[in-house]
């Protein structure tokens, strides 16, 4: 007898799940099929791999051992699925592209309904994107970061610059007067007692500005953390606060009035944005048409 590799597809998902329904969503079976497989697997390993509770499957001593037996070869059983997964010839072909949350907003997302072919988004962090690149699980990202994979090529595409912003009903005569008399530490320390929004994500933006154009870290902790930029936007648009963002994911909420930008800096931060993309490459006409877009939309 033979164990089966469903069992440990399904021995993969409950460990990582953490629950019989959980997996069974997951891998989209029913959860006496999920019982079923771990019951197999558990009788041909004689050993018993999770302890049950009401809540949760905690995986024994056993358990733990498989799952880092099992777990690499699966990955890359799971990798090569999707590599080699046979399509019909007139199904759509499939296009993964990574990016920040907000630039899909601001850019793509009101062009998904007339792309011809299908579209994943993944949002992550810069790393994680271009090694899901090289992997082949994405065709394109969009990063202000370039990697050094071998198998990688960046095409420098447009600029975006960091900014100081305030919600249009901030009272910011005293902090331009500073500002306009180059008194950068006095305007430094009236900036500390803002109101500030941030994201857990972009506090680079903040620390780089601040070290930037006032020569220090900076020693204080913003009000509010909101899930992304957007939110920024919102929440200071028609309001009080302050926050530093890239500057064309404000253009629009400028451009109506609902937020004011304060302070370029003396010598503006900018990153330079970068289409990143594999050098050989089957979805090269797809991948052209998304960079057009792109472009056409900075």
């Amino acid at each position: 007898m033979k164990w089966n590799l469903e069992w440990l597809r399904t021995f993969k998902a409950i460990y990582e799940t953490g629950t019989l329904s959980a997996a069974a969503q997951e891998l989209f079976i029913s959860q006496p099929g999920v019982s079923l497989h771990l019951n197999s697997l558990e009788a041909f390993t004689g050993h018993k791999l999770f302890d049950r509770s009401a809540r949760r499957m905690v995986p024994t001593e056993k358990g733990k051992i498989l799952y880092n037996y099992v777990i690499d070869p699966l990955k890359k059983l799971e990798t090569g699925e999707q590599h080699f997964h046979k399509r019909a010839l007139d199904e759509r072909v499939t296009i993964s592209i990574g990016m920040c949350f907000e630039t899909f907003q601001y850019t793509l997302e009101e062009h998904i309904a007339q792309l011809p072919f299908n579209l994943i988004i993944k949002f992550g962090e810069y790393p994680q994107m271009q090694q899901d690149l090289d992997n082949g699980l994405l065709d394109l990202i969009i990063t202000p970061q370039k990697g050094n994979q071998q198998n990688l090529q960046y095409e420098a595409f447009s600029k975006e610059r960091i900014v100081l912003i305030a919600g249009c009903q901030t009272d910011t005569s005293t902090l331009e007067s500073l500002l306009s008399d180059n008194k950068i530490k006095e305007a430094a320390q009236l900036l500390k007692k803002q109101l500030w929004y941030s994201t857990a994500a972009d506090m680079d933006h903040l620390k780089n500005y601040w070290s930037t154009h006032f020569g220090e870290h900076p020693d204080f902790s913003p009000n509010y953390i909101v899930p992304n930029i957007s939110s920024i936007i919102r929440c200071l648009s028609n309001n009080t606060g302050f926050s530093i963002v890239p500057d064309f994911l404000c253009a629009e909420a400028l451009a109506s009035g609902k937020i004011k930008l304060i302070w370029e800096g003396t010598s503006p931060v900018e990153n330079i944005l970068y289409f990143g993309t594999r050098k050989k490459t089957m979805y090269q006409e797809e991948i052209s048409q998304l960079e057009t877009l792109l472009k056409e939309k900075w």
